[in-house]
């Protein structure tokens, strides 16, 4: 039987009756498979997770296990997602566990009515299936199951899925009514007494241990454990799937900009969890005193080239010399080009140096892309090159392109466009299907714009016969099953898109901004598809988080 690698218990109260199940089921589980405990919100202070890391066996570390304290956790929710996300693979990196049972946030006298939510969203994170652990005291058969169903609602809103119930706090005479009470919901369910546990007093544990025992069917356990969930891909799973697939790639990239905080920043991130190799160019004595002074310690781990270094000119000018004789490049022709910091990070990419190319921070696109036409150039039977998002909503990611490049691509060109966005959602683990974009739904509008979508759609089916497609689509008919319903009635791909093209840059780029910046989706690239090696945009209102997330999709282009 193969258990799920993770699941998070949750519940309503989280006071003894959630104690009950999760020490229950590390003890269950620890006999079974090499079992780790992690918990993303805890007080350094308590001491149920030290009765935790007891019960699975393993000589873990609380520091590790316990990943952001609760104030830190009101205080910036977005943050402490990140870190307790990254705290999660630090955890499964040093302890490599078979199963990983995840325990929500304790019981605290300060009253926060979206912690709930909040320990949802985290098991959506960490794609971890929910045990939901809900307490009967107080509440009848009825007010029990309305308050299960609240939070499977809660549960399933934010991403992950229950599969299984703990009803606590029964009596001896309602523990079978409790139980029957939630069977309507379908789900795997066992009911369990009311124990009082003190965190740290062997009897209450052995108690616990006890109820719990007698109670559940640990076959029945294990079997539910090993079904499948329905979850989602959020943001913070996505982008740190990026980083763990980055790290197991780990190439060499180029940063061009090593002038720019956010840039030296961004490396320091990368270079202390050893996700890439990094070559930063510019001064290192320079580069290394600026971090000192911002507080960064990895820099050091970075390769620094100067600008100025003579034996590399020499090497760098007379390639230039060679892959531009055609045009007429010098040897003077080549040094000043050089001076240029995109072209010089370029030629690191083309002397195999380097495997890819971030930049943009401080350099405009045509800055960017135009050395790596010219010295990079463009895969075997490949046209054009185009610019793509990975757009991160809260439940799932799409692609949205090209939003980056091309002002106006013709038939052929919107139809390559098509074909090299739904390869990039392959090889970010996203079964592609395509919308081509119009103002119009299989024929609902007309004129020349409409034609051009169309022309490139049936030039699409001729080029990918097995890719799903469907075009010209408005929007909300890709988006919306709802709308789809309508708009395009029996059409398989409409209100199931996930790969978005858009008819010109205009329409792109004011269309991924917007969602990002209205819904707080995640926009992470471009990625600029088509090079014989990556060499990817920044947008110069770039963050840290886009910087590192770039670099990331760089390498595992790479």
């Amino acid at each position: 039987m193969s258990l799920t690698t993770s699941f998070t218990i949750l519940s309503p109260e989280s006071a003894n009756g959630r104690n009950v199940v999760a020490y229950g089921l590390v003890s269950l589980l620890s006999r079974q498979r090499k079992t780790a405990v992690f918990r993303p919100v805890a007080c350094r202070h308590e001491l149920f997770t030290n009765d935790l890391i007891a019960a699975s066996g393993m000589n873990m570390s609380p520091d590790i296990v316990r990943a952001t304290c609760p104030k830190e956790a009101r205080d910036d929710t977005d943050r402490a997602r990140t870190a307790i996300v990254s705290a999660y693979y630090r955890l499964q990196s040093t302890y490599t566990p078979e199963i990983t049972v995840i325990v929500g946030t304790d019981k605290s006298r300060i009253a926060d009515p979206s912690m709930f939510g909040f320990n949802a969203e985290i098991a959506a994170d960490l794609k971890s299936p929910v045990v939901l652990a809900v307490c009967s005291i107080d509440r009848t058969a009825n007010q029990l199951l309305e308050t299960v169903k609240a939070h499977i609602k809660a549960v399933n809103d934010a991403g992950s899925s229950v599969v299984a119930l703990f009803i606590t706090g029964c009596t001896e005479e309602n523990l079978d009514e409790m139980k029957e009470a939630v069977l309507p919901l379908g789900l795997p369910a066992w009911s369990l007494p009311a124990v009082s546990i003190e965190a740290g007093n062997g009897e209450d544990l052995a108690r616990a241990l006890h109820a719990f025992e007698d109670n559940v069917d640990a076959s029945a356990v294990l079997s539910a454990l090993a079904c499948p969930a329905a979850l989602s891909e959020t943001p913070c799973s996505f982008q740190f799937g990026l980083l763990t697939k980055a790290q197991e790639a780990h190439k060499t990239i180029v940063l061009p900009e090593g002038e720019d905080d956010r840039i030296i920043k961004s490396a320091n991130f990368l270079l202390s969890r050893s996700i890439v190799d990094l070559i930063i160019v510019g001064e290192r004595d320079d580069i290394l005193t600026r971090a000192k002074k911002l507080g960064l310690l990895n820099l050091d781990h970075a390769k620094f080239q100067s600008m100025h270094d003579e034996a590399m000119l020499e090497r760098m000018a007379a390639k230039l010399c060679e892959l531009r004789a055609s045009k007429g490049m010098t040897e003077e022709k080549a040094r000043i080009a050089l001076r240029d910091p995109s072209y010089f990070g370029t030629m690191l990419v083309v002397l195999g140096l380097a495997d890819g190319l971030v930049s943009g921070a401080i350099n405009s696109t045509a800055n960017t892309v135009r050395p790596a036409l010219q010295l990079i150039k463009t895969k075997p039977g490949v046209s054009i090159v185009s610019g793509a998002f990975l757009m991160c909503f809260k439940d799932h990611v799409a692609v949205f392109s090209d939003c980056a490049i091309n002002l106006n691509p013709n038939p052929q060109q919107l139809a390559d466009i098509a074909a090299q966005s739904a390869q990039t959602a392959r090889s970010f683990g996203i079964d592609p299907k395509v919308g081509m974009l119009s103002y119009s739904t299989l024929g609902s509008g007309k004129g020349p714009d409409v034609d051009l979508v169309e022309e490139a759609t049936a030039i699409l089916h001729e080029k990918e016969p097995d890719l799903p497609v469907v075009g010209p689509i408005q929007f909300d008919a890709a988006w919306s099953e709802e709308v789809a319903a309508t708009k395009a009635k029996g059409n398989p791909v409409a209100g199931h898109v996930n790969v978005f093209i858009f008819p010109n840059l205009s329409a792109g780029n004011i269309a991924y901004k917007a969602v990002q910046r209205s819904s707080g989706a995640v926009a992470v690239g471009p990625i600029l598809q088509g090079l014989n090696k990556p060499v990817n945009d920044l947008s110069r209102g770039a963050l840290v988080e886009d910087i590192i997330n770039t670099v990331a999709l760089t390498a595992i282009s790479a």
